[in-house]
């Protein structure tokens, strides 16, 4: 599957925006204000943005849970719905882009489109070509029981299990050789 500069910074920012969510109710948001989202913005680098108010934090984070019930997805067929209906609310607009010094690239939000449709349209047209490509799999929660961060597994044989393997992947080995080792020991 080929991956382009522009859908591989659309798949960064979607991951980075679920992984914003709080992952229950004691948990704090990674998006906790209109300043977090103009940082948000700013660090992905998301053009074509006007003033954020609360009304975008709110569509953002709407929207934000809509992605999430894409990597929470059983199927192909309930990723694509989720996706459809990210797409469709967003007014698609295709168009040949070449800003920032990239080379020509598609944007799919219309222009003068809310933060929210930018997110939806873009980050959900890179979502969509993993359906299409029948790679939804690849769109994943790490398999950490105290982490389930999303990630995109880009690896060759679809094996990636964790967000990071130094941090989650390196825990649980440690966990497992040490209680290895303890049973061994009797």
């Amino acid at each position: 599957m080929l991956i382009t500069h522009d859908i591989q910074c659309a798949l960064d920012t979607v991951v980075d925006l679920v992984n914003t969510a709080p992952e229950d109710d004691t948990a704090a948001d990674g998006l906790p204000d209109v300043a977090t989202l103009v940082d948000f913005v700013r660090n992905h680098e998301i053009s074509d943005v006007g003033v954020l108010s609360e009304i975008d934090l709110s569509a953002v984070r709407k929207i934000r849970s809509c992605f999430a019930a894409v990597f929470a997805a059983p199927d192909a067929r309930a990723a694509a719905g989720q996706i459809n209906d990210l797409v469709a609310a967003a007014g698609t607009t295709p168009r040949l882009t070449d800003h920032d010094g990239y080379d020509w690239h598609v944007h799919y939000f219309a222009p003068g489109a809310s933060v929210a449709d930018h997110l939806a349209a873009d980050c959900g047209m890179a979502l969509a070509f993993f359906v299409v490509a029948g790679e939804q799999e690849r769109l994943r929660r790490c398999e950490a029981p105290d982490c389930r961060r999303a990630f995109v597994d880009l690896s060759r044989n679809r094996s990636r299990r964790y967000c990071d393997s130094r941090t989650c992947g390196n825990r649980l080995h440690v966990a497992a050789y040490r209680a290895r080792r303890k049973e061994a020991a009797g």
